[in-house]
């Protein structure tokens, strides 16, 4: 059984920054790229997950 992440955002764009959210208990800030076959992607520092609203998802230009 699959465990579930931590937290889940759900986002507008397939490129997210992720710092942890915590201030200064956070992480480093790392960018990551949501894959168009998943649709989804976590921080390999806090484990969460952004999850990518298609119907309303635009390109990172």
């Amino acid at each position: 059984m699959p465990i579930d992440a931590p937290e889940t955002e759900v986002v507008t764009t397939w490129k997210v920054a992720c710092d942890g959210g915590e201030g200064a208990l956070g992480h480093p800030r790392v960018w990551l790229t949501i894959p168009q076959d998943t649709g989804w992607v976590e921080c390999g520092y806090c484990d969460k997950r952004y999850i990518i609203d298609r119907d309303h998802a635009h390109d990172d230009h």
